[in-house]
């Protein structure tokens, strides 16, 4: 990812993080928000089920995807720091078999945030 970023012009090139797959992998989406400011345009939201295994496959069940703010990534400090730099569009994004009830929590939950 550094090599990416450091080797593209910003004028041509943003990016769109998946703060799902930046944590899965072992990364820390709020330094990468960080570290590279207004490169990120576009953000994903997905949450992972606690305890998960991390084994770098780069895959998981979709099961694991489970409503913002139930999960262990850190939403409120991942949606702060968007916002200070800038993130101008968000996805919510969960592919579970649970979607029909699992999106209207995750709504819910983002709309009870005071930050």
């Amino acid at each position: 990812m550094d090599y990416i970023i450091q080797n593209t012009n910003p004028k041509y090139v943003s990016f769109e993080m998946d703060i799902f797959w930046v944590h899965f992998g072992g990364g820390d989406p709020v330094k990468l928000l960080k570290k590279y400011g207004d490169r990120w345009k576009l953000m994903h939201l997905k949450d992972l089920k606690k305890g998960t295994p991390k084994d770098l496959t780069g895959g998981t069940s979709v099961e694991n995807d489970v409503p913002l703010g139930t999960g262990e990534i850190d939403i409120v400090g991942i949606l702060k720091e968007s916002r200070k730099i800038g993130i101008a569009h968000y996805f919510i994004e969960d592919e579970s078999s649970s979607v029909i009830d699992q999106i209207p929590q995750s709504i819910a939950y983002l709309k009870s945030l005071k930050y």
